[in-house]
């Protein structure tokens, strides 16, 4: 019966003093971002011949107002739209609707020889939203902000 004793008041001690800890608090800042396979760059081909869908990710709490997210498609020296690429999207913004957390970007890309020398690089870049999201991953790096193609 002691034994009982001693077991019941060591269980309400542990309870006590595991109630006093401070309580973690969840990471709660919403964040836009844009990836493929959990990559930053990807390279393509330059005889590749076909349009494909890069997906723009919301992380955050189900929002009840629609969002609106911006980019600008950088281009390097040695590509030029309509001869190499095309931005099929037809505006550089996309609008989440209330409940969605993920939004296409399509590129058509067209075969044509490229200058090994130049900078043969898109970028779509993150550039802002109308809620302040943070753009890219959390922390100081901006991990995945932007999504780059090398073609080659």
């Amino acid at each position: 019966m002691k034994a009982l004793y001693i077991c019941a008041m060591l269980l309400v001690g542990l309870f006590l003093t595991g109630c006093n800890k401070d309580e973690a608090v969840p990471y709660d800042n919403p964040f836009f971002y844009i990836h493929e396979n959990n990559s930053s760059e990807i390279r393509i081909a330059s005889n590749r011949n076909e349009t494909l869908n890069y997906l723009v990710y919301f992380s955050g709490k189900r929002q009840f107002d629609p969002m609106t997210l911006t980019y600008e498609v950088i281009v390097g020296n040695g590509l030029q739209e309509g001869r190499d690429f095309e931005v099929v999207t037809a505006e550089y913004s996309l609008t989440f609707a209330p409940g969605i957390v993920e939004m296409p970007i399509k590129i058509r890309w067209i075969p044509h020889a490229i200058d090994p020398e130049k900078d043969n690089s898109v970028t779509i870049k993150l550039s802002s939203n109308n809620k302040g999201y943070i753009l890219g991953l959390p922390g100081p790096n901006k991990v995945q902000a932007s999504l780059r193609f090398i073609k080659f």
